[in-house]
């Protein structure tokens, strides 16, 4: 469409300045026909006509001041047609008197007349052109340049559009194939335009996708594992009360150990609960100010029978700060990293808590001396039910959802909490926190 369209407006266009140049060279031609009549020493038109190369392309004709044709030229055309002999005996006359006359006889054919003299008799030349040869040329030349154009560029058009069309269906199949819930896929390409980076965004897409596949899949397992291990306690414990006979000592055990273990399967459903509720994007934060080291002392205190247990020291250097957050929340990130520190760390060791202010922030660090983690380990200790004990030991209580949830709180108090560890010495926790 673009092409037809360009070869109408440019034939429109080329048309006309064909038509302004032919009158152009057509009045320049005219002088230069009378202009050698007047200086011929013949008497004979005809002859000197006939002797001197006429303009091809140019139709001229000859009126004598009787208004009678006296000479005429097809301009090479063959055509008996001429559009010169449309004039008018007025127009003829206009012309013998010394006047200029230009017209249009029909659409694209122009004439123009010019006065000369010779031998002292008055003469009308009519010059017309041949337009209808220089358009079709014209419009020949240009079909031929749009047919080259079209040809050639429909062939870079299919070439570039299978360039461009092969990564989109590669695009399109993977797409499919993850619909269908395989996220293993790297589609490879060297591309650096547009079509490259949205490949590139698309392998992160299925990378990511994958890693939560992945995730996805270990918490389940997770969960499965925390839940089946106390229900198969509960379950095994219950039968050997119905099927056996015991004494006292040994009834009371086993109830003890089906208690414990419905309450760790409560600590679990709780804490699955909670990290659920946190990780809904419109969480409600309740905020209100409060006084921030009286709330670890309280946690200190209440935590106390877990580390005098273990016969260990609190070291407390806790600035008076006041903070404005939720205060709920941030008493179950105390109590959460408090309880990791006692139960990791050795007995007659010591736990250090520190509480510091600037102008926008408060810092609180907590130190253990225990037994540390790895550094490959570190960068996971966030992800739910993930535990540093491969084993799961059921002597270390604990289900891998507390770094979890105080992850998540810090989060929604738009602060940060970064972990500095080494396998066998100890722990650094440092939470920064708005004061908002």
């Amino acid at each position: 469409m673009s092409l037809i369209v360009s070869f109408f407006l440019s034939n429109q266009l080329y048309s006309d300045r064909v038509r302004q140049l032919a009158q152009e060279n057509m009045i320049k031609s005219g002088k230069r026909i009378i202009q050698s009549l007047e200086q011929s020493k013949s008497t004979n038109i005809d002859a000197f006509l006939n002797g001197v190369a006429v303009l091809p392309n140019f139709r001229v004709h000859i009126y004598n001041q009787d208004k009678k044709s006296v000479y005429y030229e097809d301009g090479g055309s063959g055509s008996d047609n001429d559009n010169t002999s449309q004039v008018s005996n007025t127009q003829i006359e206009q012309v013998l008197k010394g006047g200029i006359y230009r017209g249009e006889h029909e659409p694209g054919s122009f004439v123009i007349g010019l006065p000369f003299k010779k031998n002292n008799k008055s003469y009308a030349l009519f010059i017309s052109p041949e337009l209808n040869r220089s358009l079709a040329e014209v419009r020949y030349m240009l079909l031929t340049v749009l047919i080259i154009v079209l040809v050639v560029g429909s062939l870079l058009i299919l070439l570039a559009a299978r360039y461009i069309v092969k990564p989109m269906r590669q695009l399109t199949e993977a797409t499919r194939q993850m619909a269908k819930g395989d996220f293993q896929i790297n589609i490879h390409s060297k591309r650096r335009d547009e079509i490259g980076v949205l490949t590139a965004s698309f392998n992160e897409m299925a990378g990511e996708l994958h890693m939560l596949d992945q995730m996805r899949r270990d918490f389940v397992n997770n969960v499965s594992h925390e839940i089946q291990s106390p229900l198969a306690s509960i379950t095994g414990f219950t039968k050997a009360l119905k099927e056996k006979q015991m004494d006292e000592v040994s009834r009371q055990r086993y109830l003890t150990i089906i208690e414990e273990e419905s309450q760790r399967l409560s600590r679990i459903s709780t804490n699955l609960l909670r990290l659920s509720t946190l990780q809904i994007e419109q969480h409600p934060l309740h905020p209100h100010p409060f006084q921030l080291a009286e709330q670890l002392r309280r946690t200190v205190i209440a935590s106390e029978p877990q580390w005098s247990m273990k016969k260990m020291e609190m070291i407390l250097n806790l600035e008076e700060v006041i903070i404005n957050g939720d205060e709920d929340q941030l008493s179950q990130v105390w109590i959460n990293l408090l309880s990791n520190s006692i139960k990791f760390s050795p007995e007659h060791t010591s736990i250090a808590i520190s509480l510091t202010a600037t102008e926008k922030m408060v810092i609180v660090t907590i130190e253990d001396n225990g037994q540390g983690i790895p550094d490959e380990e570190l960068h996971q200790i966030w992800i739910p039910f993930y535990k540093v004990d491969k084993s799961r030991d059921n002597r270390v209580k604990g289900s891998g959802l507390g770094l979890s949830i105080v992850k998540r709180i810090i989060d929604i108090h738009q602060g940060d909490i970064q972990i500095n560890s080494q396998l066998g010495q100890g722990t650094l926790i440092t939470i920064k926190l708005p004061i908002m």
